[in-house]
């Protein structure tokens, strides 16, 4: 026999435990620890995860070897429960179930009731006492097994059991006659062999043969990858298959199933949260077939079993030291707890619980830090609909997943995924979901679903993906087919546009203004538990004192990049600008830079005020001139505007001002503005333009001093290449700094320094550094120099097809190249400490939020990363996490 074949493929529940996730799956890992905790959890076997990669590899050739094992395995579960395979008094049925090492809601292939055939059905009749159960345990699981096996669709099945409830006017099928279940099972039994060309397997192990081979098929399934490449899951863990016997929840009225959460999934408060159905099976509460009752419920109608629900709850958080998601059915009243794992939960819920755990001492600080992923920070400040807006009630249903969205309505997932590629904002709204509308889920702005509750697919998938989502809207109409919506006598068709409030239930009508929502006390808290362990500093972009305000609102210690060309863009300042670029001598220049100059001052001391106390570092002029002037086609098109009845000098005039400008854009045309005349290339041909920045940025420094503010001005000169251009600037400030000092007898403690975005500026590092008190990287231009990239013209034309072929495993702008950009980076920081050890060290490139840039930049020793405002939360927790050495 093989080596592989040797190995062990096939675990008891006793054998295993929750260290075992990696083989024996997620759900296999934690029914074994259960079994080991002493909870009440249904006898069962694990085939493990590398079974599974075997399998996609050989096939059938690995279930032969493993067979043996199996049978053994089954023999000890009759031992265990009683109960016989195939045979009576009470025969023995399973379930087959996926479980991945990394939990995959929905995405995984189930089948229940194994094991039924025309033999076992009656027998299972006459041992329940219950007729109508045994048939509708048997059409479950032949259509399970249609499905899953083979591959059907479940329309023509539903399509029986409308008919059968139309018939019998019901409307769930819990309420199907025992006649009408007869009928049901003999109508899906003719569409089997209809459909698959033979009759449905009688056989018990060829039925469980089949089923373990497409739980295994299930791993490589379309929405199964599609889930792993959205989740950043490897696609080489596999799935275990766990084998556990049938408990029943659908006996009869001391019978049920749930799904529960240990505490709120959706805002993290520390009770009991979930849904649960009478007399019904586990699909049946996921599937939104019916709309199940809160599990605060279950204290009224069966008080015992949630008195040992809630003892379970507290045990198995105890255990597992987090939040857990746990599915369980109650059998003639008594609990089985069939799964419990790590629970799905929104951002604001992770937060919370992580800090409430810690308060109860169930978690340390840093485990607490390491349970709020960046995506969580960063989801934490999605949009709200504000509560002084006005808006148009649509439909009310079950706050599934917090935050709001909004955009047209869609009603299938390739719609929303073709709308999205045409730049389009969509809403899916669906019946109900299931794991194939993974791709239209991904894509969309919202969910609302009619059916489904609180721990349906569409709120359990929507939670993990951040999205908005109300489920349960059970006042809403879908209409697929046709394309609409309907609620009363209000109509909506696909294009309409709704807006969706998932933090509240609400599905709104029209596009309703949204705004951002606020830090919580307990995530302010934890983003000082993570500035206490990071070694990096978090500052800021910002441009404007607005921004400069904001970022001290997220935390920002500083300002690591004020880009000074964003100054120009308004509309009263433009002009100026331009009026300056196209003078014809340096005298006219000067007389429009000290009119910017009066307008950079008050910028600067505005944020020098809002940022009183940290470091401020300005950017001097980095684009090229051409960038503030029109576009040449649109003077041409005012040259042979100018109205013909306007006095003649004065359309000359107007005429040759243009022209004039005409030239002036033609003469600054590049070839390649990215590497042509900008940056301090500017300030070197015309010196009186950044003299005037170093003024205003010095004279505000001293006016803001004077008012109490603590000022901490760093100068950066941008695109420095040559050591004589960063040698020419330090001088010119020192000179321009030393009139101030005679002039007005202030003194101010400011730095000089780079951005570092030239190649060659690495190269000599230690010539450059000899005049610079710090260095910044630049790593968006960094990048496109270290690559040869223009960043425009990679991501609109072959940057996609690198990604695919995995000649590039990421984008490089955004997460931070380690081996080519990275390298260069390393040999810079070396480079500059040997020279100045007290250089500062920082990055202010797009990168300076990502989290795994920031871990690499906490690896190299960096002082501070720059990031905008909006990213700071993110990167706080990010860089305490790199410091934690943990990263998601």
């Amino acid at each position: 026999m093989r080596d592989e074949v040797k190995r062990k493929f096939v675990y008891d529940f006793e054998e295993g435990d929750a260290a075992m996730t990696n083989l024996l799956g997620g759900k296999g890992a934690n029914l074994a620890q259960m079994v080991r905790n002493g909870l009440r959890v249904p006898p069962g076997f694990i085939i493990t995860t590398q079974a599974c990669l075997s399998y996609l590899q050989e096939g059938e050739k690995l279930l032969e070897d493993i067979w043996p094992s199996i049978r053994e395995a089954l023999s000890r579960l009759e031992v265990k429960t009683g109960k016989k395979w195939g045979k009576g008094p009470f025969p023995l049925l399973v379930s087959v179930r996926s479980g991945a090492p990394v939990s995959m809601p929905g995405m995984m292939d189930t089948i229940l009731n194994l094991g039924l055939n025309s033999e076992t059905l009656p027998l299972l009749s006459h041992a329940s006492q219950n007729e109508r159960f045994a048939f509708d345990s048997y059409r479950r699981f032949i259509q399970m097994y249609a499905e899953v096996v083979k591959g059907l669709a479940s329309a023509s099945f539903e399509e029986i059991l409308a008919e059968v409830k139309a018939r019998e006017k019901i409307q769930f099928d819990y309420e199907i006659s025992t006649d009408g279940m007869r009928s049901v099972v003999s109508a899906f039994l003719a569409i089997y062999e209809a459909k698959v060309g033979e009759p449905f397997p009688q056989d018990p192990w060829e039925q469980l043969r089949q089923a373990i081979a497409a739980v295994f098929r299930s791993w490589n399934s379309s929405r199964a990858i599609t889930y792993r490449e959205l989740n950043s899951i490897p696609h080489t863990l596999g799935t275990a298959v766990n084998v556990v016997s049938m408990v029943f929840g659908n006996l009869g009225e001391q019978c049920g199933t749930g799904v529960c959460f240990t505490r709120n999934p959706s805002n993290g408060c520390p009770d009991l949260y979930g849904e649960f159905l009478i007399n019904a099976q586990g699909e049946d509460v996921v599937a939104g077939v019916r709309t199940p009752l809160p599990i605060s419920e279950l204290r009224y109608v069966m008080p015992d079993m949630h008195e040992e629900l809630l003892g379970v709850a507290h045990s198995l958080e105890n255990y597992y030291k987090d939040m857990q998601d746990v599915e369980f059915t109650i059998e003639n009243r008594r609990l089985y707890i069939l799964q419990t794992r790590e629970g799905k939960r929104s951002a604001a819920a992770a937060v919370k619980i992580a800090h409430d755990m810690v308060r109860e001492q169930i978690i340390n600080r840093q485990e607490a830090l390491k349970r709020v992923t960046p995506r969580d920070a960063e989801l934490l400040l999605h949009k709200q609909v504000p509560s002084d807006v006005h808006v148009s009630l649509l439909a009310e249903g079950l706050p599934a997943s917090p935050g709001a969205g909004k955009g047209i309505i869609t009603f299938t997932p390739d719609e929303a995924v073709r709308l999205t590629s045409e730049g389009q904002k969509v809403v899916l709204v669906r019946p109900e979901t299931s794991p194939d509308d993974i791709h239209g889920l991904a894509v969309a702005e919202a969910v609302v679903t009619s059916r489904g509750g609180m721990t349906s697919h569409a709120a359990v998938v929507a939670r993990g993906m951040g999205k908005p989502c109300v489920t349960g809207c059970e006042s809403l109409s879908i209409n697929i087919e046709q394309g609409i919506l309907q609620k009363g006598d209000i109509v909506l068709s696909a294009g309409d546009f709704i807006t969706v409030d998932g933090s509240y239930g609400r599905v709104l009508l029209g596009d309703v203004p949204l705004v951002d929502a606020q830090i919580t006390a307990e995530f302010s808290e934890m983003l000082q538990w993570a500035d206490n362990v990071a070694s990096l500093q978090v500052w800021a972009n910002a441009d404007t004192p607005l921004d400069a305000k904001r970022a001290r609102e997220f935390g920002a210690k500083g300002i690591g990049l004020c880009r000074t060309e964003h100054m120009f863009m308004s509309q009263e300042r433009l002009p100026i600008m331009e009026r300056m670029i196209v003078a014809e001598s340096k005298e006219k220049r000067l007389s429009d830079l000290e009119l910017l100059k009066a307008m950079q001052k008050e910028d600067f001391r505005a944020i020098f005020t809002e940022m009183d106390g940290y470091p401020v570092i300005i950017r001097l002029l980095d684009p090229p001139l051409h960038e503030f002037l029109p576009k040449e086609g649109d003077i041409k098109k005012r040259i042979l505007e100018l109205p013909t009845d306007m006095e003649e000098k004065e359309r000359l005039f107007r005429e040759e001002e243009l022209i004039d400008m005409l030239k002036k854009i033609e003469s600054l045309k590049e070839v390649n503005p990215m590497m042509g005349f900008r940056g301090c290339r500017v300030g070197i041909i015309y010196p009186e333009i950044y003299e005037m920045q170093i003024r205003a940025i010095l004279e505000a420094a001293i006016e803001a001093q004077k008012n109490g503010v603590t000022v901490i001005p760093e100068i950066m000169i941008p695109l420095v290449g040559i050591s004589g251009e960063m040698e020419f600037f330090r001088h010119t400030v020192d000179r321009i700094a030393q009139e101030y000092y005679k002039s007005t007898g202030a003194s101010i403690d400011y730095k000089v320094g780079s951005m570092i975005e030239v190649p060659r500026a690495i190269l000599i590092t230690e010539k450059i550094a000899l005049y610079a008190d710090f260095f910044s990287f630049g790593t968006n231009d960094l990048t496109q120099a270290v690559f040869a990239y223009s960043r425009d013209d990679a991501e609109s034309k072959f940057l996609g097809a690198y990604l695919e072929k995995e000649l590039l495993t990421e984008n490089p702008f955004h997460i931070l190249d380690r081996e080519g950009v990275g390298e260069m980076m390393h040999f810079c920081v070396d480079k500059a400490r040997k020279t100045r050890q007290n250089i500062s060290l920082g990055i202010c490139g797009e990168h300076g939020g990502n989290p795994e840039s920031i871990a690499f930049c906490h690896a190299l020793g960096l002082d501070y990363v720059s990031c905008s405002p909006f990213r700071i939360p993110v990167a706080r927790l990010a860089a305490a996490q790199a410091a934690l050495g943990f990263t998601n």
